[in-house]
Parts: C-alpha cells; sequence; structure tokens
C-alpha cells in the first residue's frame, strides 16, 4: 500500500493552489472506493464519508471527506497520461511484489469503447481506452485513452512505453499494417496479426499464396476438433496452417509467413459454418502455435473487458465530461489488478464484495504483495 501512495504522488495535480484536499489522497480513496464497488464520483464521495475513519490513518485527509463535486472536478480535469504512467509502475510493482519476471509469450492488445460515456448527441462517439494484457499472467501491461478515439495511434504510442522481447503481440484486422508491424519490431518483439480486406493487397496475397498451396497438395497443418458436450452442444474443428508469402508480397516489415485458420461449426440446431481468418506472423512456428496465439489473444476480451463491464459495470457509467471517463477506466484497471492477483480462489465479484464487508479481507488484498 506504502508503494501505491508513492507511486499516486508522483501524479501531476491538475487544479488551481487554493485546492484543499490532496491529489495523491483522492485518488488514492477513489481506487479504495472502486475495489468496494463504488461506481461515480457520488459513490466514491459516499464511501470517504462514511469510512473517513480508517482512510484517515492512511492519507491526508485534514479537511474531511471530499464532496463528489471535488472528485468530479479532479477527475474531469487531471491529464490520463499522468494515470497511464501510474498504471504502469503500479504494475511493475505488482509484479515484483509477486515475484513474476519480465513478460514472456503472447501479449493482446484491443480497444475498448466505454459505451456510457459519450455527451449527448454523440451516441456513436463514446471514449475509447487501449488496453494491453500479459496473456500468461492475466494482468494488464499498459492502458491509454485514445486521442479523438483513434485507436491505432493509442495502439502506436502504447507500444512505445513497453519492452517486447521475447513477446509475441497479437491484435485485431485494424492492426494489420506495416506501422504497426514496424512498431512491434523496434520494440523486440514479433508479430501475429489479424488479415481481412481492410488490407486488401496484403489479404488478397495471402488468399493467393494458400490457393496455390492447396493446389500443390503440399500444404501440412494442424487440425483440432471439439465434440458436442466440450464445445457447447456443437461439433467444432479447427485447422491451421502455414505458408511462406511469395516474393511479389506487399511490404511488411518483418514478414515471414501468412497464416490460415478455418472453423468448421456444426450445432445441433441450426446451419453449419465454415468460417476462415488470415494472419501475418513475423517468426516461424508451428500451427499449433499460430493456432494457439490468435486463440490467446481473446483472453484480453475474456479476462479484462468482460470483468470491466460486468463486474465493475463500465459500459453503465455515465460519467462522460473530459478526462472523467478515460481516468476513472484506469483507476478501475488498477482496483481490477488488485483483485485478481490476491491468491484466494472466488470470482473477482465476490472479493469485491468481501471487501466492501471485511475490513480484514480489504487489507489482505495489499498485504500479500511482498
Amino acid at each position: 500500500m506504502n508503494e501505491l501512495l508513492t507511486i499516486l504522488r508522483l501524479v501531476e495535480d491538475p487544479r488551481d493552489l487554493n485546492a484543499q484536499h490532496d491529489c495523491a489522497a483522492m485518488i488514492f480513496v477513489a481506487l479504495m472506493a472502486s475495489l468496494c464497488g463504488a461506481k461515480s464520483s457520488v459513490d466514491i464521495a459516499d464511501f470517504a464519508e462514511t469510512n473517513l475513519a480508517d482512510l484517515s490513518e492512511i492519507v491526508d485527509l485534514e479537511h474531511g471527506a471530499p464532496s463528489h463535486d471535488s472528485f468530479s472536478r479532479l477527475f474531469r480535469l487531471l491529464d490520463p497520461r499522468e494515470l497511464e504512467t501510474a498504471l504502469k509502475a503500479f504494475m511493475q510493482a505488482l509484479r515484483a511484489g509477486l515475484g513474476l519476471g519480465a513478460v514472456k509469450g503472447v501479449v493482446a492488445m484491443d480497444g475498448k469503447r466505454l459505451r456510457g460515456a459519450y455527451d449527448r448527441g454523440k451516441a456513436h462517439m463514446p471514449a475509447l481506452m487501449l488496453n494491453i494484457l500479459d496473456t500468461q499472467t492475466r494482468l494488464s501491461l499498459a492502458s491509454y485513452a485514445a486521442p479523438d478515439g483513434n485507436e491505432f495511434a493509442a495502439a502506436l504510442a502504447a507500444l512505445k512505453s513497453l519492452d517486447l522481447k521475447g513477446c509475441t503481440v497479437t491484435g485485431d484486422a485494424l492492426y494489420g499494417q506495416p506501422a504497426m508491424a514496424q512498431a512491434i519490431l523496434a520494440r523486440g518483439g514479433a508479430y501475429v496479426l489479424k488479415l481481412k480486406a481492410n488490407n486488401h493487397l496484403l489479404h488478397s496475397c495471402a488468399v493467393r499464396a494458400f490457393e496455390e498451396a492447396d493446389n500443390s497438395g503440399k500444404l501440412t497443418f494442424f487440425e483440432q476438433s471439439f465434440t458436442p458436450r466440450a464445445q457447447h452442444d456443437r461439433f467444432e474443428r479447427r485447422r491451421g496452417s502455414l505458408v511462406k508469402p511469395p516474393a511479389d508480397a506487399p511490404p511488411m516489415p518483418g514478414l515471414m509467413l501468412f497464416g490460415r485458420i478455418e472453423r468448421e461449426r456444426r450445432p445441433k440446431v441450426g446451419k453449419p459454418s465454415l468460417h476462415t481468418q488470415y494472419v501475418v506472423l513475423s517468426k516461424r512456428i508451428s500451427p499449433k502455435r499460430m493456432m494457439q496465439a490468435v486463440r490467446d489473444h481473446w483472453l484480453v476480451e475474456n479476462d479484462l473487458h468482460w470483468p470491466l463491464d460486468v463486474v465493475f459495470e463500465e459500459d453503465d457509467a455515465r460519467t462522460r465530461k473530459d478526462h472523467a471517463p478515460q481516468n476513472l477506466s484506469l483507476i478501475r484497471q488498477i482496483a481490477l489488478a488488485i483483485l485478481k492477483s490476491h491468491p484466494d480462489t472466488r470470482s473477482v465479484r465476490r472479493k469485491m464484495n468481501l471487501a466492501a464487508w471485511s475490513k480484514d479481507f480489504f487489507f489482505q488484498l495489499f498485504t500479500h504483495m511482498r
């Protein structure tokens, strides 16, 4: 907890010099409230007032509990880049406290819309966060507010702050562009990026390369099949294969292979379906590892975006002014990391409830990180 407070004290206060409440103390209180289920500035203020005596023993609350207007004003004015830096520093400290080494394996990046965070008449333009997840530990590595909803630009900015040596970065078709490939390679990583018609020339080249390989009859593949009992009352087959790009392939930094994954689904009720997906790869791996990397990418949805929406109810949050949506999202991510890293095997939601109901469990969330 002391290390967390040290990190938060480095956040630059955007308010006037006459502000009564300490910036780091307010961010800390907001994080503690989020651990216990607070969803808005009003919830945070109520939490602060209810637990003022206990919180005053940890941080400076000389002037009492801040009001909801004080919390709202702080988060509207605070530059998200300050909390982004704090999130990254905290995650590094958390990994060290848990005895985790350098990040290895698959690193998944994806954007997430804060669906409730829009002004009237702009429901089509909610705030957007770019999140990066270490799929091996299932802990967040970075989160960036996307300027003007530009997810690609946010991803390029996020990658500049990461050491990707020994990592394989995955992303959807938005990222299957030369600029992204170059950014990943520059940080020492490899990539497995989905490919669709938004990159028409490269996608067409991949389709053509596989057609020629299929016609030659020499294409090797790895195949998995799942029975209805194991796969939600449907039969599913997945087949992965790889080919070298032809000499006339469009420029793509580091391109070593094209990958193809074919998915066949036959439900008990309804029509069967066949879906084909293409990827670009910057290192030589087996079809099996390629398929696993693509499946691991979905952990950013299942282990990060899903709990933010379902447990923290992020999509329903109507905080929308200025920088407040992005800042509160970053605080939720720190809270989620604290809850997930606790060794108790209960779900994140149950841990959140226990943190609200039991002072002993609340402090246990921090004492195990040594």
